[in-house]
């Protein structure tokens, strides 16, 4: 079994029962949902919108390989309501991202492990830092509150 940690937002419709729904599909098609951090509030992320997002940071234990995950994390967002348009950067019913798949480094043009761009990212770092304040990014060799201390990012993010 591997550790995944992965983040979940939601600025469009239901969010809270969304980001709810969301998790209850990954527990019954992904893995066991063994800690969850609290939800946030945060500005949206490379992009302005007049709703904010909910976030919030999982970590499950899942017995599927990273593409297997990543096909099963693209069903729920396409049940749930997402649509990919153009933009990269765009509102969204569901935003489902793995951040971590236990030590695994894993580049290909459809995933990247872990998130490549986490660390800039304080709407990420913090829910991290609740649940995984010394894990050791691989790639950075930075712990999940080094990152944050370093982190750039000034937009808002406030802790429900």
């Amino acid at each position: 079994m591997a550790t995944v940690y992965l983040i979940l937002g939601s600025n469009m419709g239901n969010r809270a029962e969304l980001l709810n729904i969301a998790k209850n599909c990954l527990g019954e098609q992904a893995g066991v949902i063994t800690r969850q951090s609290a939800i946030y509030e945060s500005d949206p992320w490379g992009f302005t919108h007049e709703t904010k997002f909910l976030n919030q940071v999982i970590t499950t234990e899942t017995s599927l390989p990273p593409q297997l995950l990543l096909e099963t994390i693209k069903t729920i967002e396409n049940n749930l309501g997402r649509v990919k348009g153009k933009e990269r950067y765009t509102a969204r019913t569901i935003d489902i991202d793995i951040l971590f798949f236990d030590r695994l480094i894993l580049a290909s043009p459809a995933l990247n492990i872990p998130h490549p761009e986490m660390q800039n990212r304080r709407f990420v770092l913090l829910p991290l830092a609740e649940l995984a304040p010394n894990f050791v990014h691989p790639l950075l060799g930075l712990t999940i509150c080094q990152m944050l201390a370093n982190c750039g990012d000034k937009g808002g993010v406030t802790r429900l």
